[in-house]
């Protein structure tokens, strides 16, 4: 799953460009955003058939759910049974997006503490979430729009952490995720892999972003230096 992430100002910005978008000048870095938040999103629909930038809640409510509460919400979709999965089917062939990040967080157990990890690009550059949006219309006629994150199989740096990991997409992959006329098969299933092993580096870091109510550059520190205990060990399993 991917429920936490990272999106500083520049990581928008630099997205943005890649994607011919103008960046929202009231929007400030985020360093530990939580399912429920509006979160920066780009994406192409009939009526705007250019890349546009908009805000969606993240915790996808389908189009044909009841209410909008929390228990009908999605976060993550499975890239494996997309175009199977009647919450998700109609988004993946219509309705896709790209939110912008510039690292995401993932938990591994050790004992009963669970140790937080931050995964980035080796040289901290954007990248982006394979996204999904969806529309809902509640009976006093107010519209709510969210999305979802797709998610796949972990590559060897995510394996000893979680089961699953984010499906990341690399600025030069941006236009063919957000194409209306892209085959599902042809052109976006091999964007749904595992990303590349030497992709994204994994850095221990302090219990202080497990905290949801925490959202600034702390977020960001080392494990070891505040937690009182050594940083955790990542073994790849390699040979």
């Amino acid at each position: 799953m991917c429920t936490r992430f990272l999106l500083l100002k520049e990581h928008l910005r630099d997205a943005f460009i890649a994607l011919g978008v103008e960046l929202p000048a009231d929007f400030a870095s985020r360093y530990n955003v939580v399912p429920g938040s509006k979160i920066p999103a780009v994406r192409r629909t009939p009526k705007a058939p250019r890349a546009e930038a908009t805000a969606l809640h993240w915790g996808l409510v389908p189009s044909w759910a009841k209410s909008a509460d929390a228990s009908t919400q999605l976060v993550n979709a499975r890239a494996e049974t997309l175009a199977a999965k009647p919450s998700f089917r109609d988004a993946f062939s219509h309705r896709r997006c790209i939110i912008p990040a510039g690292g995401f967080y993932e938990w591994a157990q050790h004992g009963r503490a669970r140790k937080p990890w931050l995964f980035q690009r080796p040289d901290g550059a954007v990248f982006g979430f394979a996204g999904l949006w969806e529309t809902w219309r509640a009976p006093d006629g107010s519209v709510l729009e969210s999305c979802a994150f797709v998610t796949t199989a972990p590559n060897a740096v995510m394996r000893p952490i979680h089961h699953r990991m984010p499906a990341l997409l690399a600025p030069e992959n941006f236009a063919t995720w957000l194409d209306p006329d892209a085959d599902p098969a042809r052109d976006l299933a091999p964007l749904l892999r595992p990303a590349p092993d030497d992709a994204f580096t994994a850095t221990a870091l302090s219990s202080y972003v497990s905290n949801v109510r925490h959202d600034d550059p702390a977020c960001l520190t080392p494990a070891g230096l505040h937690d009182g205990d050594p940083a955790p060990q990542l073994s790849l399993g390699f040979d």
